[in-house]
């Protein structure tokens, strides 16, 4: 961020300039386009591009050769009229304060479209776990929790994993969070080891939702789901997990792309091996049962179903010209720029945007945070029938408002999400 824009950021202007960029300029234009659609709740559509609190921390640790390093860390809360804030936190080298102002507005819309009792909020460390030991990432973890432990919590602001963190790290957080406290409140975070009040079906619940999703958007577009060729960008645990269960409904994976490289096989990739390839090599590049492929022409690749699944900002309006795809399910967090919504509408190809798309962890993590608090646990079988259920009913309402009002599965699904916080908004005033 420019100094000129961060200064009018932090005087409390408007963060809305005449051409948007980045993932927060992303979220600003979908707020923009859905504002006419919000008939007299619009007057209150500034209350969304205002982030209603931005904690920017210095997180020094000391690192394993003695010396101090210093990490920048975020954590913020976009909107909480709905209820306690929720959304994950991500270590990686390109986290800003753009991208996770933008992720946690993502979040009020996500939490909201699925009918969550959360409010939007996201965190983030700007650093490469891949050069810092285990036992840094571990001091990163507890110092950065330390650093915004004010305002989180369980009635708070209930931070999850994301990119690069794990359950171990929410175990990190949880206890630091205990120590500082002396509460030993589970329910502060979500996607806790098992042991600590974690949730069945919780790791594996991004991938099982884009998966819920997809069958039913496959079925209301009247498209087969035997032999339909599925390319996921994207091999995590979202990607990988949505490729296993897609392939058990007897789908082809015809291509996958990661930060490593890209593979393809028209006949469908073996996903079993794939996986175990890409766990044991740090992604799929060289996997010996398919063609490597450059990873910029996985984009070309024919298939009936994409799934962008890694980070936001992927499908741009260059590689929605190419994409051959009759439906694009949206497994990471902002994957489309607005150029490239407009371009994939204009060409037939229906899109299910990020907020229903990949609901599934969010949902999850809800059902965790309820069992923590009642210190009852649900079978697996139970987490996944209640998490079907959810979102497919949200999808539905989401379809049938598009249908409706003549909109995309996007609008739709902001529709729905900004007439929620909107009218909560309303409903509880200003105060003082």
């Amino acid at each position: 961020m420019t100094d000129d824009r961060a200064s009018a950021f932090r005087s409390g202007i408007s963060y809305v300039h005449p051409e948007p960029a980045g993932p927060w300029g992303t979220f600003l234009e979908q707020i923009e386009r859905v504002t006419p659609h919000l008939g007299a709740l619009a007057k209150m559509a500034e209350t969304l591009r205002r982030p209603k609190r931005t904690l920017i921390v210095d997180v020094p640790i000391e690192m394993d050769d003695g010396s101090i390093g210093h990490f920048e860390g975020f954590r913020i809360q976009h909107n909480l009229a709905r209820g306690p804030g929720k959304g994950g936190v991500r270590f990686h080298p390109g986290v800003t304060l753009e991208e996770v102002m933008a992720l946690a507005g993502w979040m009020t819309i996500k939490n909201a479209a699925v009918n969550l009792p959360f409010g939007g909020a996201k965190g983030g460390v700007r650093l490469d776990p891949k050069k810092l030991s285990r036992k840094e990432i571990e001091h990163v973890t507890r110092r950065y929790t330390s650093e915004i432990g004010g305002i989180i919590g369980p009635q708070q602001d209930i931070p999850a994993p994301d990119v690069n963190t794990d359950a171990q790290i929410m175990a990190w957080m949880m206890d630091t969070y205990a120590m500082n406290t002396g509460l030993a409140s589970t329910g502060v975070v979500t996607g806790k080891p098992i042991n600590l009040g974690g949730s069945l079906g919780r790791a594996p619940a991004t991938g099982r939702g884009v998966f819920v999703i997809g069958r039913d958007a496959i079925r209301r577009l009247n498209m087969a789901m035997e032999g339909a060729r599925i390319a996921i960008q994207g091999f995590g645990n979202v990607g990988a997990t949505t490729a296993e269960l897609f392939a058990e409904a007897r789908a082809k994976i015809v291509a996958v792309q990661d930060s490593r490289g890209a593979v393809a096989n028209p006949s469908g990739l073996p996903v079993a091996e794939l996986v175990a390839h890409a766990r044991k090599n740090s992604g799929v590049a060289h996997f010996p049962h398919g063609e490597t492929i450059d990873r910029e022409a996985f984009w070309d690749i024919p298939c009936d179903v994409l799934i962008p699944a890694a980070l936001e900002g992927q499908l741009t309006a260059a590689r929605a010209n190419r994409i051959k795809a009759r439906l694009v399910l949206e497994g990471a967090n902002g994957p489309t720029v607005p150029e490239a919504d407009d371009i994939l509408a204009s060409r037939g190809v229906t899109v299910v945007p990020d907020v229903i798309c990949n609901a599934g962890g969010v949902t999850v993590s809800y059902f965790e945070w309820v069992q923590d608090f009642a210190s009852y646990f649900w079978t697996e079988d139970e987490i996944n029938d209640r998490l079907a259920k959810i979102l497919r009913g949200a999808l539905r309402h989401i379809w049938e408002t598009a249908e409706r009002r003549g909109v995309s599965l996007r609008t739709a699904a902001f529709i729905v999400a900004c007439e929620r916080v909107l009218t909560a908004h309303m409903e509880r005033g200003l105060y003082p």
